[in-house]
């Protein structure tokens, strides 16, 4: 019973530590992911998100890349840690409960070869007597050596259809942070985002609306980069049919089309007409104040920051005690666990004083210094494991407030987040 108590209580003590505000200092480093070198000398700038986007502590990393800010915050809320580097803004999320971040920066390059756009996703929705389009561009970066695209006066490029009424331009890197751009009035219904796209995997995404006059119209749309795989999304109440476009079936409940390859400048020419009942995400897009929304506030350098809405963190609390107690239970379960050992075989006299035998061997219960050398590795595995979990949960949040990811999908990472806590209990 006191091996069951001492072991909740560390456990107990892991997620308050983990989770509960404390002084407010956050330990960070800068690295150079071009050179793999320290980011000497980089200005560092802490964020806070609620309430809008808000500087609340500067700072210059050292020659070894380490950096020290101190808030309140740091710990208790989601905050964002920029690093300015040769004019260029790398961002990293810093989530509740962690204490420390890794900011990495890359060395800029102009060189548009640097990115391709491997597929292009419309959506249409009916919106009483206008059209809601979202668009959404893969982009990735394949630079060697990893560099980050950027260009101050524009670097990513998107056109528009005709009589198209821009409404928001997001961008968001690996780190999946969505960040709303202020975009660059080129003209023609041509607009940019300066934006850096670090190595890897990133997206923009577009909303605008259009006229939809007796729930009909035909919409064309331009095609910016070469070679892009088209997939074309309506509710199944929308009749859809356009240039190249084949259906290729449903997916949440949505009809799918598709065409492999595009070129550039191309238009595609989609005819829709028909109706559909509104998604609460999209109804809360035109900025209604609709409830989980998420919040933009304004950046220093004219970009935009998807702000944590109030809805998570009426949620947070509940969901760390929740992990605690499955963490407790987990604890509980494998303290009760025997640990087994295996005592060497020894020679022992035979029957008789004639030859020798092998004594068989046996599983024993470990002793009271055993057992404390594996609670010790619980604990160091556990709270491992809750970092990391805490982690995965707040960015899943964030995707699902920022509307990158559907609900089926939240619910599916959702419960894979689930079975690892199921198995981890089950030791």
């Amino acid at each position: 019973m006191i091996r069951v108590l001492c072991c909740a209580g560390v456990l107990l003590a892991v997620c308050a530590i983990a989770t509960i505000a404390r002084a407010g200092t956050l330990h960070g480093t800068v690295n150079n992911g071009t050179t793999g070198k320290p980011g000497a000398g980089v200005d560092v700038v802490l964020i806070q998100l609620q309430g809008g986007m808000t500087p609340v502590a500067t700072t210059r990393s050292d020659p070894d890349g380490k950096f020290t800010l101190e808030n309140p915050g740091v710990g208790s809320q989601p905050m964002l840690v920029r690093a300015v580097y040769k004019g260029v803004n790398f961002h990293q999320p810093l989530p509740p409960g962690k204490e420390s971040v890794t900011v990495e920066i890359f060395e800029p390059t102009q060189d548009a070869k640097s990115i391709s756009v491997p597929s292009h996703v419309v959506i249409f929705q009916p919106n009483g007597s206008s059209l809601t389009v979202g668009e959404e561009y893969e982009v990735k970066n394949g630079a060697t050596p990893a560099q980050a695209y950027y260009k101050s006066e524009g670097n990513f490029e998107v056109t528009l259809p005709e009589k198209a009424d821009l409404k928001q331009i997001a961008a968001s890197g690996p780190s999946g942070m969505p960040v709303v751009q202020a975009p660059i009035d080129k003209g023609k219904n041509r607009y940019a985002i300066a934006f850096a796209f670090r190595p890897g995997e990133s997206d923009v995404r577009l909303s605008y609306d259009l006229p939809y006059p007796n729930n009909s119209t035909t919409v064309k749309l331009p095609t910016t980069f070469g070679g892009a795989r088209l997939v074309v999304v309506a509710p199944p109440g929308v009749q859809l049919t356009g240039d190249g476009l084949t259906m290729a079936g449903q997916e949440q409940g949505m009809n799918i089309y598709e065409r492999p390859s595009v070129d550039a400048g191309t238009l595609v020419s989609v005819a829709l007409s028909g109706t559909a009942p509104v998604p609460s995400s999209v109804a809360g897009a035109d900025g209604g104040g609709a409830p989980g929304r998420a919040e933009n506030v304004q950046g220093g350098d004219g970009a935009q920051i998807q702000a944590i809405p109030g809805r998570l963190d009426s949620l947070k609390w509940p969901l760390i005690v929740g992990f605690c107690v499955l963490f407790v239970m987990a604890g509980i379960l494998l303290a009760r666990k025997p640990v087994a050992m295996s005592v060497p075989s020894e020679t022992y006299p035979a029957a008789g004083g004639s030859g020798q035998t092998t004594a068989p061997t046996v599983t024993q219960q470990s002793s009271p210094a055993q057992n404390g050398d594996a609670l010790a590795a619980l604990d160091r595995a556990t709270a491992v494991s809750l970092d990391a979990l805490k982690d995965q949960l707040f960015r899943l949040e964030l995707r699902r407030q920022a509307g990158t990811i559907s609900e089926d999908n939240y619910a599916q990472e959702r419960a894979r987040v689930e079975q690892v806590l199921r198995e981890l209990v089950r030791g």
